[in-house]
């Protein structure tokens, strides 16, 4: 597949599934000491994250992690438990293929030939935007990590998991999926991130520390995974950021990171409000159709300073000081329900070692 997003641009991708622990990618990366694997078990909390732009697709495919964009950090955790044991891995998850996959990243790159416990708690909202698929991965990476040692930084980590981040398909095989580099900047360190190419972590700030967070999940049955996924991000989406990057680019700049600075929530959301008519942002909401632009208009119209859909959706962010009942009063005539209430997490990963416990 060949793919023209403008001038002197032009991909071609083999978009093939393969077996977990194939196609590994290491980048020449190694442990910083010699490993200590720890006695104890390490659980590991991660933050979902709210991914809102890529700043370029013409800069990223899969393979090719980059392209820039912004999230941030929501209190909705993934639990990881691990444990370094003798003997084969034993995993309790229902996310098996792409664990299986990283394990071996990890294997490969920091040289342990142990086995690992491993216990994967998920939350209940898959591929709707949240990043379940980057925030279990993130959560693994650090719990093997701290397993062994901490022999790897924060950075590498964040390398090894973009140049090796992978979905599953129906047949148990993997593919390599899109990658920016947001989730683990945002679940690793909380609050938002603003990220360059090649997952180039530019700019972190605490947000939206004292408001509360709604997220709305219409239903759709436009399908927001796999080859559906990849013909929106690698055509339609392109071409638009094509026109509009250096837009996009200059409103972070110029606007966003100097609200963030400021702690001006509605800036923010006046920002990330004309970036969703923009670029590849655009692209993502009209895969679903004009029925997201009409509930976000909605929510804007009653004046809710932030209101924004979470990567190719369909979830929709809402971050107020105003109540559950007034975001209430504005979805329920349009047939539409709060699926969480939350907060922003400007926390981070939280790692625990728990004495006397088996993963």
């Amino acid at each position: 597949m060949k793919i023209r997003g403008g001038d002197l641009d032009l991909v071609e991708y083999d978009f093939s599934p393969f077996n977990p622990g194939e196609r590994v990618q290491t980048l020449g990366i190694r442990p910083s000491a010699p490993l200590q694997p720890v006695g104890e078990t390490v659980r590991v909390r991660a933050p979902s994250r709210i991914h809102l732009t890529v700043l370029d697709m013409n800069r990223f495919a899969p393979e090719r992690p980059g392209g820039g964009g912004v999230g941030f950090a929501i209190a909705l955790p993934l639990t990881v438990d691990i444990r370094c044991i003798d003997g084969p891995d034993d995993i309790r998850s229902n996310r098996l293929p792409i664990i299986h996959h990283f394990l071996e990243v990890f294997r490969q790159a920091s040289g342990y030939t142990g086995g690992f416990s491993i216990r994967a708690e998920i939350h209940g909202y898959p591929h709707v935007g949240l990043g379940s698929t980057s925030t279990v991965l993130i959560a693994l990476a650090h719990g093997l990590n701290a397993a062994v040692g901490s022999p790897f930084s924060n950075t590498q980590l964040r390398l090894l998991l973009g140049h090796n981040y992978v979905e599953e398909t129906h047949e148990g095989e993997i593919a390599f999926g899109f990658e920016t580099g947001v989730g683990p900047a945002a679940s690793t360190y909380g609050g938002m991130a603003v990220m360059g190419d090649r997952l180039t972590l530019v700019y972190h700030h605490p947000f939206a520390e004292k408001e509360r967070v709604f997220i709305i999940i219409p239903a759709s049955d436009i399908s927001s995974a796999g080859a559906k996924e990849f013909d929106l991000l690698m055509n339609r989406a392109r071409s638009l950021d094509y026109q509009d990057r250096e837009l996009k680019a200059y409103m972070i700049l110029m606007d966003l990171i100097p609200a963030l600075e400021r702690g001006d929530l509605r800036k923010v959301g006046d920002v990330l409000w004309e970036i969703e008519f923009r670029g590849s942002k655009r692209a993502e909401i009209e895969h679903h159709t004009f029925s997201i632009y009409t509930y976000m208009s909605r929510l804007r119209d009653a004046g809710f300073e932030f209101v924004g859909m979470s990567s190719v959706g369909p979830s929709i962010a809402v971050i107020t000081t105003r109540t559950r009942e007034d975001v209430e009063a504005v979805i329920a005539p349009l047939g539409l329900e709060i699926a969480i209430e939350t907060t922003t997490d400007n926390t981070g990963v939280v790692i625990e070692h728990l004495e006397d416990q088996v993963a």
